[in-house]
């Protein structure tokens, strides 16, 4: 990283480091805001807490799921196994969390006629009792009756919260109600409730399955029965014999065909014999295998009888034996199936006494010893947190919209300019009465700050420090006057030779410190018009010195000042006094102080604490700037230290609560 780029960062730290110092500052002098506001958000949520919220309890029931593979009963169940799955808990929560269960709460513990869970047995608005008494009482409808006891549904749901505890199969049944005894009696009835609708679930599902099996037992039975009768009839109607017999028959059957065949063929060569006899042979023995021949074919004839008649009787009885097989075979299973429905039926009648719910209670609620809400300490804690959070918003938004000077820093970070001193606010009703009062009390506060703003104007340069002091301001009533004043009389303590000239012709405001009116002769505007040497139109006022007053003119003020015979007074006066100062108008009222000014050796600007605006100050320094005028310092007028307090600035402020000051009356 190079030099450049670590100056760059140290000085982006340092100006974080200011801004967050600048925003402690802010906090710090709103500390009396932030800390009533406090105390006020800690009063509200005390009240809430302790007189206006109601006390609510908590009771918590804890339900086990235990699944079926455990089961011992030896019997199958009609309802299938519930697994540990995430979807079957998921399902068991919104179960419980069901509109159907918590309806039986409600008839369970009739609910309805709880205020607590129906807003309708709550005490009516005046409107509402207006207009019952108008129009009396509405009938309570089906319809009405059913909305009321949704909207008790509803409430206690709002009060029920179901939470399975992490990998685990217990649900735990958490409810939330004014009553601690009502809380733990709700937490239990609805794990009763929920038990015992799994009971009636199985219950019913057994009650179905039972009728359904009741049924087939009967329809199987008669169908059963119908067959064996079958079964039955057709033995009596046939004379159907066994297998082994039929077997034989087919046995003798085969033999009959064999032995046709054998004669069949031995008849043949019969013939070839026969046929083969010479012309000579012996008729005896030609007669001989002729009856031969005839007594073989005859015996060939009588065997295809049997033959015929064997192989009819054959596949008769070879149908009837097979239409006798399937009935038996048809009987057998409607039998099978009769006694495996009255097994089930059986099996399910059992099972009625020994059913049992897929859950059970871990833990029965606990009546809560103290209220789970509100939570008092809770809310304190965190009243205070948001007031501390609304009064720090609310110096935050006073700073932003502040636009007034409060203190001397903020003065000096705005104009850039030195603030040579802060003259706090005085409480004597007349102007007469304020120099009295810095007479009286050399060692006061207030003193001793026209004594800084001396001492800093005469250090202010070293080797020819100023003599012709302007002292002005942004409007009027911001304290130049009393400043100029007060300054003359501090010089004049002194020992020093001073010269105070009322350079505010137009309001006169330094006349208000003379006993008399002044003679028009000895007035500024008499040494301007008539050519009067200075010492002609000099006074000596009490407490103040040597002062030139001011006195109406037909001449304008600024054509006035701007005339040759000004110069030449103020160079008369600049010969014979150590100080000369000029009370001059306000900057942006007139342009009476940008003339005067440039016969000075520079101006002492005044601005009231808490009262002149940012852009009047700005613009009254650029008007100086622009005539060109040397600005000695600024002057932070009527300072109130009870504001500086309550504005945060009391460290800023070392002329009240200190004991080096003195303050009598």
């Amino acid at each position: 990283m190079s030099r450049q780029d670590r100056s760059s960062t140290s000085s982006e730290a340092a100006a974080d480091e200011i801004d967050l110092l600048t925003l402690f500052r802010t906090f710090w002098r709103g500390r009396l805001m932030i800390g009533s506001a406090v105390v006020a958000a800690i009063l509200l949520g005390g009240i809430y807490a302790f007189v206006l919220a109601t006390p609510t309890f908590r009771a918590t029931s804890v339900v086990v799921l235990e699944t079926r593979q455990s089961a011992t009963t030896g019997l199958e169940s009609v309802l299938g196994a519930l697994s540990s799955d995430s979807e079957t808990i998921n399902t068991e929560v919104e179960v419980l969390k069901g509109r159907e269960l918590m309806g039986r709460v409600v008839d369970e513990l009739n609910l309805i006629q709880d205020g607590e869970f129906n807003g309708s047995l709550r005490p009516k608005g005046l409107i509402s009792r207006i207009k019952s008494s108008i129009f009396g009482e509405d009938e309570q409808t089906a319809e009405e009756a059913q909305r009321i006891k949704d909207g008790v549904v509803s409430a206690l749901l709002d009060g029920i919260q179901i939470r399975n505890v992490p990998n685990s199969l217990v649900f735990q049944i958490t409810v939330t109600s004014t009553s601690p005894v009502k809380a733990a009696k709700i937490a239990d009835t609805v794990a009763k409730l929920y038990i015992n609708d799994q009971l009636r679930v199985r219950f019913e599902a057994n009650e179905v399955a039972t009728r359904w099996l009741s049924d087939q037992v009967a329809e199987q039975r008669a169908a059963f029965e119908s067959l064996d009768e079958q079964v039955r009839d057709f033995r009596a109607q046939t004379s159907v014999i066994n297998g082994e017999t039929l077997a034989a028959m087919d046995r003798q059957l085969k033999d009959t065909r064999r032995r046709i065949e054998q004669m069949t063929s031995e008849s043949g060569e019969l013939n070839i014999r026969i046929a083969g006899l010479p012309a000579d042979a012996p008729t005896s023995r030609r007669m001989q295998l002729t009856n031969d021949l005839s007594r073989m074919q005859e015996q060939i004839a009588a065997l295809t009888e049997v033959e015929r008649t064997l192989a009819a009787d054959f596949d008769r009885q070879s149908q009837e034996l097979t239409r006798l097989e399937q009935l038996a075979r048809e009987a057998e299973a409607g039998r099978l199936l009769y006694e495996h429905f009255q097994t089930r039926l059986k099996e399910v009648a059992a099972q009625q006494g020994i059913n049992k719910a897929d859950s059970r209670v871990l833990s029965q609620a606990v009546i809560p010893s103290g209220a789970a809400a509100p939570r008092k300490s809770m809310i304190l804690v965190m009243s205070a947190l948001l007031g501390a959070m609304a009064g720090a918003g609310l110096v935050l938004v006073r700073e932003m919209r502040a636009n007034r000077i409060r203190s001397s820093q903020e003065l000096e970070a705005f104009t850039g300019q030195l603030v040579l001193a802060q003259i706090p606010q005085l409480k004597q009703k007349s102007s007469k009465d304020l120099i009295a009062y810095l007479a009286r009390n050399p060692a006061s506060a207030a003193s001793e700050a026209v004594r800084n703003l001396r001492t800093s104007l005469l250090l202010s340069a070293a080797e020819l420090p100023p003599k012709v002091i302007a002292v002005t301001s942004s409007v009027s009533g911001e304290g130049k006057t009393t400043t100029s004043v007060a300054l003359a009389q501090n010089l004049t303590h002194m020992g020093k030779r001073v010269l105070l000239i009322e350079g505010d012709v137009r309001m006169r405001s330094l006349n208000h410190y003379a006993a008399d009116v002044p003679d028009e002769r000895k007035t500024i505007s008499a040494a301007l018009t008539s050519q009067a040497m200075l010492a002609e139109v000099t006074l000596k006022l009490p407490n103040i010195g040597d002062v030139i007053l001011g006195a109406k003119s037909q001449i304008n003020a600024a054509d006035l000042f701007s005339s040759p015979r000004f110069a030449e007074l103020i160079a008369e006066a600049r010969a014979q006094y150590d100080i000369v100062l000029i009370d001059t108008p306000p900057v942006l009222v007139v342009p009476d102080s940008k003339i005067i000014a440039q016969q000075t050796d520079g101006v002492v600007f005044v601005t009231r604490w808490d009262s002149t605006t940012r852009e009047q100050v700005a613009e009254s320094l650029s008007q100086l700037k622009n005539v060109r005028v040397n600005l000695l310092g600024l002057v932070l007028t009527q300072v109130d230290p009870a504001g500086l307090k309550r504005y945060g600035y009391d460290a800023y402020g070392a002329y009240y609560g200190n004991r080096y000051y003195t303050q009598e009356g």
